[in-house]
């Protein structure tokens, strides 16, 4: 048996450890108390304690989720409704929490699976660390344990085998022996089980995943018409008293430059020189406006010079690190482009931070652009109420994508973003 698998056995059997106390010991306590507060709901008090409960059952399954995921590959998918917020607070709005969580199917789901959890889920877990340590203690019987257990209580019963003298203890260790290699070659698939189970059991069927995400493209789709609407009508604004009142001063300017040029020159180059100022102005907004629709530098040298030139215009020091080996869809980048300005610009102004870290790079295995703005401001921000993050999150679900903040008070603050997106290749994009 080679080292990998020896090394894969008892890993196995100390993630079964892991899990077997999860099983037994949360699964369990948890089934108890959600039984207990629906029993209370009558009193009063367990719709109060139910969206408490509810979080920690969705904590113990997607910590479940977690392991599958990161120690075997197996996606255990997750159909949660957004968690519902109700504006009135209070005891009302924790009712009113408890009734919507008591509605989602998924809660029952994560309920219904913490008994066989803690009964089946305990078992499948705690089987390869037993076939190691009862394989174990069966060598050591073998060894001469026997004797004096023998010499005590007369027989002794190692599993199926009575150990009563050299010949049944030595059948004992050779038993042992197998035990322990059926355990270092099987146990990674017990484990593996044990995911399989609970997957079946809390796992969301496909009808509610493609059902969830068509609601969500219904309303990143009104998002994005919204998005659209209110960007036409900054620019319409941004026209109608920048630029175009600058144009029509600098019209009458030159009416009466005409009707002055032989009464008064003076008077003439006066309101030469003004019109002329009215028009850098206006063509200064005119450039403003289009940087502001799609900067120049990002069309002509990507999103990696952009961020930068960004960061160059912002007042606290930032440091940016860029990985990305081509260009992505203009859509993606201009996203992308916008939130980094908007996260950059919340860090410099709310956030008091003396330092701003962007990193941006593409991953290929995923296929998808990932942003990471972390300051060392005072912290406390948060995608709650009607901030600008959760606009900006609102936003990017246009394109898929996910915005994510992890903000103690005290900071620091991290921003992570990550927006699907197919990576182009490096000469297609500097062709177009």
């Amino acid at each position: 048996m080679n080292r990998e698998r020896v090394r894969g056995g008892l890993l196995a059997a100390a993630q079964g450890s892991l899990l077997m106390l999860m099983s037994v010991g949360v699964s369990l306590l948890l089934f108890v108390l959600f039984v207990v507060s629906l029993a209370l709901i009558p009193l009063g008090v367990g719709l109060l304690a139910v969206p408490v409960l509810v979080a920690a059952i969705r904590a113990q399954a997607n910590q479940r989720r977690e392991f599958a995921g990161a120690w075997y590959g197996i996606e255990i998918p997750v159909a949660y409704r957004p968690l519902p917020h109700d504006p009135r607070g209070g005891i009302a709005g924790q009712v009113y929490r408890a009734i919507q969580l008591l509605k989602d199917p998924a809660t029952w789901r994560d309920v219904l699976w913490l008994l066989p959890d803690a009964v089946v889920g305990f078992l499948l877990a705690v089987l390869p660390l037993g076939l190691l340590s009862y394989g174990l203690w069966g060598v050591v019987l073998a060894a001469g344990v026997w004797v004096p257990i023998v010499a005590a209580v007369d027989v002794f019963w190692w599993g199926f085998v009575p150990v009563s003298g050299f010949g049944t203890a030595l059948l004992a260790g050779l038993l042992g022996l197998v035990f322990i290699g059926v355990g270092l070659r099987y146990n990674h698939l017990l484990i593996q089980l044990h995911f399989h189970f609970t997957r079946v059991l809390i796992g969301a069927p496909e009808k509610q995943l493609l059902a969830q995400r068509v609601a969500r493209l219904q309303e990143t789709r009104h998002d994005a018409l919204d998005n659209s609407a209110a960007e036409l009508r900054r620019i319409e604004r941004d026209l109608h008293d920048g630029a175009q009142a600058r144009l029509v001063a600098m019209g009458m300017s030159l009416g009466a430059v005409e009707a002055l040029i032989e009464k008064d020159p003076d008077q003439a180059k006066r309101l030469l020189a003004q019109a002329r100022a009215n028009s850098a102005e206006a063509l200064t907004e005119l450039r403003d406006l289009v940087r502001g629709i799609h900067p120049p530098v990002l069309a002509e040298r990507g999103l990696g010079d952009a961020a930068r030139a960004l960061a160059l215009r912002m007042q606290v020091p930032v440091e940016v690190d860029v990985e990305l080996p081509g260009r992505l869809d203009e859509p993606v980048e201009s996203a992308a482009y916008f939130a980094i300005s908007e996260v950059l610009t919340n860090a410099a102004k709310h956030a008091e931070a003396e330092r701003i870290w962007l990193d941006i790079y593409y991953d290929r295995k995923q296929r998808s652009l990932q942003i990471a703005v972390t300051d060392n401001g005072r912290g406390g921000a948060s995608l709650e109420g009607g901030s600008g993050l959760r606009g900006l999150q609102r936003r990017l679900g246009a394109f898929d994508g996910v915005l994510a903040v992890s903000s103690p008070e005290g900071g620091p603050t991290l921003v992570t973003i990550e927006i699907p997106g197919v990576l182009c290749h490096p000469r297609q994009a500097r062709a177009e």
